[in-house]
């Protein structure tokens, strides 16, 4: 299943590339995120819940990076098992700047298994869609909250 997700976000491009990469940051805008911890370095775990359509599921997923060109592009391998199948996927993350904002393309190649292939790929995108675009909208609060805190600071 192929899944493609284009936003913009108004903020440069190496406070974008910084903050993907943080946890805390990652942790508060995951939809359903109930933990994300780092197991080793750039190796993640966390437990979301899922509810698409008919999938209602916790998942454990293992998370990390590769092939990271920065501050441009990144990929993400993505691992996960709940009771209702496993999802295996590959995310390529582009970022492009542009007059201070950052526009992100989200290109992924997911594999499904067990209950939740059953659930037909046009629910499954159509879910993971407006997954991706909460997760974008709290990342860039969480993001313009961090640099606000961090301004405030340096007062």
């Amino acid at each position: 299943m192929k899944i493609e997700y284009g936003c913009t976000l108004g903020l440069p491009r190496g406070i974008v590339w910084r903050d993907l990469k943080d946890g805390n940051i990652l942790r508060n805008s995951l939809p359903g995120c109930k933990s994300f911890v780092e197991q080793a370095n750039g190796i993640y775990q966390a437990e979301l819940e899922i509810n698409i359509g008919p999938i209602d599921d916790v998942f454990i997923f293992e998370i990390w990076r590769e092939k990271e060109k920065s501050p441009s592009y990144y990929r993400l391998l993505v691992k996960g098992k709940g009771n209702l199948g496993e999802i295996d996927t590959t995310v390529d993350i582009l970022m492009e700047e542009s007059q201070g904002a950052t526009k992100l393309t989200f290109c992924a190649d997911a594999q499904v298994t067990g209950v939740l292939s059953l659930a037909g790929e046009r629910i499954l995108a159509a879910g993971a869609k407006k997954s991706l675009e909460s997760f974008f909208q709290k990342m860039e609060k969480e993001m313009k909250r961090r640099l606000y805190q961090l301004k405030r600071g340096s007062r």
